[in-house]
């Protein structure tokens, strides 16, 4: 195995090496498995080198030397899905959820999303693009009678340096969710094709609406709105969204589950705007897509959740509920709620925080990788001003 220095001894248990940190190697290929070295020459792990990419090294072995084969993979993603099958039984409550996270189950550079019987394989560095194959056959016996597809997103491809040639058609699947049917594409669309990190949220949130009016801002395909309607009962149920193609498949999920969901094509903000001063609504969600890619767009991310919760806070009657999420990573739970804060004061309403939550338990956070916690979710009570 082909060796990689770093330029310091002093290197903690992150997941990943940037690029300024590594003394670039003359002979290794980009996504070739090396063995990591510190200044000093001690071992540091073992994992994946990309000469072209801003994160040089991302390891996949911490421990003592040894191969990264088959068995290693083997064992590695039979580890991650005994976890979602078995310790959290994930099949008695959807045929849908995230097999790999990444660095969450030691497989940096690696998404895997089950969609009933197709496998999303989302390779997230050339690494593990260039192992996607045997990937693919290892999950496909351990869900056996299942497809696998591979997805690379453009920007990724870009960033990594590697052309994943033209993208796989999108597969149409329909997957249940505490009895509540869904039709995905399957590799198209945002992320994989649906919010599976969402899954625990949506369910939490039907409870509380039962005979309520209901708001679901980027409600994408229905997922908050169909899940208060069918599984909580709520009166009056309003999805908003600007993407037509997700609000088409949001119909058919309505039509399949019998539910009777209004949805609007708009932007979200313009709808808010109109709508405060029409009726008022019990309970509101608002999951708006990913923010920022980078800390220079961090300002701009704050001023968007600060005015969209501003609005969203406007529509609700005295003492609505208000589910508020932020799937920005760089944007700290802190720093979330401070935008919220920020919204009810400019809103002029009080707002307190019941409850604050994170992605699904099949999206594992790794102790040494903060960034693997990037959802956060806040459910708020909010007061009219008088």
């Amino acid at each position: 195995m082909k060796q990689v220095r770093l330029k310091t001894d002093k290197f903690g248990g992150r997941p990943w090496v940037f690029r300024k940190m590594v003394a670039r190697p003359r002979d290794v290929e980009d996504g070739e498995i090396v063995e990591v070295l510190d200044r000093s020459g001690r071992f540091v792990g073992t994992g994946f080198y990309n000469g072209r990419s801003t994160v040089a090294v991302r390891f996949l072995d911490r421990g003592a030397r040894g191969e990264i084969d088959e068995l290693w993979l083997r064992r590695a993603l039979r580890d991650a899905v005994y976890v979602r099958r078995s310790a959290l039984d994930l099949d008695a409550v959807t045929d849908a959820y995230r097999v790999v996270h990444a660095e969450g189950d030691g497989l940096s550079g690696l998404i895997v999303d089950r969609y009933a019987d197709l496998l999303v394989i989302e390779p997230t560095s050339v690494g593990f693009w260039r192992l996607a194959p045997q990937v693919a056959s290892l999950l496909c016996e351990m869900f056996p009678g299942s497809e696998a597809i591979v997805r690379v997103d453009d920007r990724v491809a870009r960033l990594e340096g590697f052309d994943p040639g033209p993208p796989p058609a999108p597969r149409r699947t329909t997957i249940t969710e505490a009895g509540v049917r869904f039709r995905v594409d399957a590799g198209a669309g945002h992320k994989t094709g649906f919010f599976l990190d969402q899954r625990d949220h949506r369910e939490r949130f039907a409870r509380y609406c039962r005979g309520k009016t209901v708001l679901d801002g980027c409600c994408y395909t229905g997922g908050f709105g169909l899940h208060a309607r069918v599984r909580g009962g709520a009166g009056r149920v309003v999805g908003v969204d600007l993407d037509e193609k997700a609000l088409a498949v949001a119909r058919e999920n309505a039509s399949a589950n019998g539910a009777a969901v209004e949805f609007v094509h708009a932007d979200l903000f313009d709808y808010l705007r109109q709508a405060s001063s029409g009726p008022k609504f019990d309970l509101a969600v608002l999951d708006p897509p990913k923010l920022a890619t980078a800390k220079g767009d961090l300002p701009r991310a704050f001023a968007f959740l600060r005015d969209l919760n501003a609005l969203a806070m406007r529509v609700l009657r005295n003492n609505g509920l208000l589910l508020s999420c932020c799937c920005t990573g760089l944007v700290s739970e802190e720093a979330f709620l401070a935008a919220l804060r920020k919204a009810a004061a400019s809103s002029g309403c009080e707002i307190r925080f019941h409850e604050i939550g994170g992605a699904a338990p099949d999206h594992p956070v790794a102790p040494n990788f903060p960034e693997s916690r990037y959802l956060t979710a806040v459910y708020a009570s909010v007061r009219a001003p008088l």
